[in-house]
């Protein structure tokens, strides 16, 4: 077997991080309400609110903690319908069942993105909340979904775990609908090993999701930094008045976030450039493609997804296994065994439609890691091992064809 390049490690922690770590073990100050001001996790939710643009920011444990505290902040009735794409990853139906609505998956093409007819006909009126996941940084079309749901008065949650950096006709990911959710796990953009931040403008939806999230008493007074006095009322409002989930960030877990913020837009653009060299690599082949991006897109990848073109199910499997063995780990989404963004793999839910649109899709749908950090060997390597994958279970020469 051959031993590629290391797709798993993250980029190193800013050695400036070191520093605000040191002190804080020394302090032992690792819970975000001890400070009277300016704790690293407000710092945190301060820089990140400001880079993407919008009012407020409440850092929690994990994206799913932001998807979950997301549905709980908009107030849905038990047993709301809410319209998720069927290519997710787990824990989006489950933030759903766990904030006790009722999940409604909506088809999704062969280019990762919802199906937009699909959409359009689940979109009733029983639905009360739209989550659009940019799954693998692959954006829907956005202006169409907000136009319909806009249209319906249905709010838009967007989990944009695998998004930030990426822009939608030059508007950022996370700030389309009422609500943007990212994570900080240690495979995303910014690492915190682990980690998730919701961001709005809407004074009604933090408040909410503050208090949620474990401000117990007044510690929501800390979340007012600027003193706005419609920020004030709309805590006032709420207080005592919800349960306390605490899914609360740490400061060490911000410590480590915060100084490479800084690194976004380079990381952005090293993902991006990564992953269309090897894109345009494997276009070259007739049995390997990757879907375009949509017009109005600008992508920050963090992998790349790629799918097979007449592949049996058994030449698939066996794709799989000739890539590993040339040292890189690809996946087939529908054929890896308990693959979490399988809809069939949800037994959770019951019983799941049959989506043969997203089936179809899952049968070939490819996933490798391409972290931004790879250069150009590194990349060469990976392309011309998923090459000749191809062109072993296919039997060909695909530079000859």
């Amino acid at each position: 077997m051959s031993l590629g390049p290391n797709v798993y490690d993250a980029e190193p922690i800013p050695q400036s991080a070191r520093a605000e770590i040191e002190r804080l073990l020394a302090t032992g100050d690792l819970f975000r309400y001890t400070a009277s001001e300016n704790a690293p996790v407000t710092l945190l939710e301060r820089e990140f609110a400001a880079m993407l643009g919008v009012k407020y920011a409440v850092a929690v444990s994990s994206c799913s903690a932001a998807i979950f505290l997301s549905l709980k902040a908009l107030d849905l009735p038990r047993d709301t319908k809410v319209l998720i794409p069927a290519f997710t990853f787990a824990a989006v139906p489950s933030s759903v069942v766990h904030a006790e609505c009722i999940p409604v998956l909506v088809e999704c093409g062969d280019n990762y993105r919802v199906d937009m007819d699909d959409f359009e006909a689940k979109l009733t009126d029983e639905v009360g909340a739209v989550i659009i996941s940019h799954m693998r940084g692959h954006t829907s079309d956005m202006d169409a979904i907000m136009a319909l749901c806009d249209a319906h008065g249905v709010p838009v949650v967007e989990d944009a775990a695998h998004s930030l950096g990426t822009e939608w006709g030059g508007r950022k990911i996370g700030t389309i609908g009422k609500i943007g959710c990212f994570s900080f796990q240690s495979y995303k953009l910014l690492n915190g090993g682990e980690g998730g931040i919701l961001i709005t403008n809407d004074e009604d939806v933090i408040a909410r999701a503050v208090i949620m999230s474990g401000a117990y008493e007044h510690n929501w007074q800390k979340h007012n930094g600027a003193g706005s006095d419609a920020l004030a009322a709309a805590f006032a409002r709420w207080q005592n008045q919800l349960p306390l989930y605490n899914q609360r960030l740490s400061n060490l877990s911000a410590a480590v976030v915060r100084p490479q913020i800084s690194e976004v837009p380079r990381r952005v653009l090293d993902g991006r450039r990564n992953h269309d060299y090897v894109a345009a690599k494997l276009e070259a082949s007739r049995f390997l493609t990757v879907p375009a991006k949509l017009g109005p897109e600008e992508r920050a990848p963090d992998s790349l997804q790629f799918n097979l073109v007449d592949f049996s199910r058994e030449e698939a499997l066996a794709f799989q296994g000739a890539a590993k063995t040339r040292g890189v780990s690809v996946q087939v989404f529908g054929l890896s065994t308990d693959n979490a963004r399988a809809f069939w793999n949800w037994e959770f839910l019951g019983e799941t439609p049959d989506l043969p649109k997203t089936r179809e899709m899952l049968s070939k749908a490819c996933d490798t890691r391409l972290p931004a950090r790879l250069q150009q060997p590194d990349l060469d390597f990976i392309a011309e091992a998923l090459l000749a994958a191809a062109e072993e279970v296919k039997g060909v020469k695909i530079a000859a064809e």
